[in-house]
């Protein structure tokens, strides 16, 4: 089983059109065209019934005191947690494969709706919702793919793992609002095999190719 995109290569720098934000000299960041990557994959096991494909970065500060401030950097030995991406659940195995932009193409304040989407699928939420959750003009449920946004003055680059699982199962076992994790202890049972693609991205210049 194999996960390949024609929009970046594995263990290669995610697109700044790709993520929720990019670099700026004098801001720091700015928001960019937050298209999700293409993505198409192969050999999939007999008996696929449908697909689940996650992204998360398992990068992230675990403390958030430091994050985007002045005169201050995230310590690379800081120990970081997992932030989701993109939740998306119900995927029909031998459908075309996802077009770049065809899932989300813009950032949305308040997020996304869902979690109906395209393709008779459906999308979880993401880790922009609890992270927006204290802002009055973004704060909402963030379905679906938004892209990366690191800190800009972490230490380290950020990776994003998208982890595609084939299930044994015509629909995943979730229901009503879900997130990466429910979905990961839903198809626990459900799972045929599983590929990974990994992306790089970062905010902060001294780190950027």
């Amino acid at each position: 089983m194999k996960l390949v995109s024609e929009s970046f290569v594995d263990m290669g720098t995610i697109p700044a059109r790709c993520a929720f934000a990019e670099p700026d000299q004098l801001a720091h960041l700015r928001l960019s065209a937050n298209r999700n990557p293409q993505v198409g994959w192969s050999g999939l096991p007999s008996g696929t019934h449908s697909l689940v494909l996650l992204c998360h970065d398992p990068d992230v500060p675990s403390r958030a005191d430091d994050v985007n401030q002045e005169g201050r950097t995230i310590p690379a030995g800081l120990p970081r947690v997992d932030f989701f991406h993109w939740v998306l659940v119900d995927l029909a195995p031998f459908g075309a494969p996802i077009a770049e932009g065809e899932f989300s193409d813009g950032v949305k304040a308040r997020g996304k709706a869902g979690p109906q989407a395209a393709r008779g699928t459906r999308q979880g939420l993401n880790g922009y919702t609890q992270w927006f959750a204290g802002d009055k003009e973004m704060a909402g449920d963030y379905f679906g793919y938004d892209g990366p946004c690191p800190p800009w003055n972490d230490e380290i680059v950020h990776r994003y793992v998208f982890t595609l699982y084939a299930l044994n199962v015509k629909a995943c076992p979730v229901s009503g609002r879900f997130n990466g994790p429910d979905v990961l202890r839903a198809i626990e049972g459900c799972v045929l095999d599983r590929a990974v693609l990994t992306g790089k991205y970062s905010l902060n210049l001294a780190l950027r190719p």
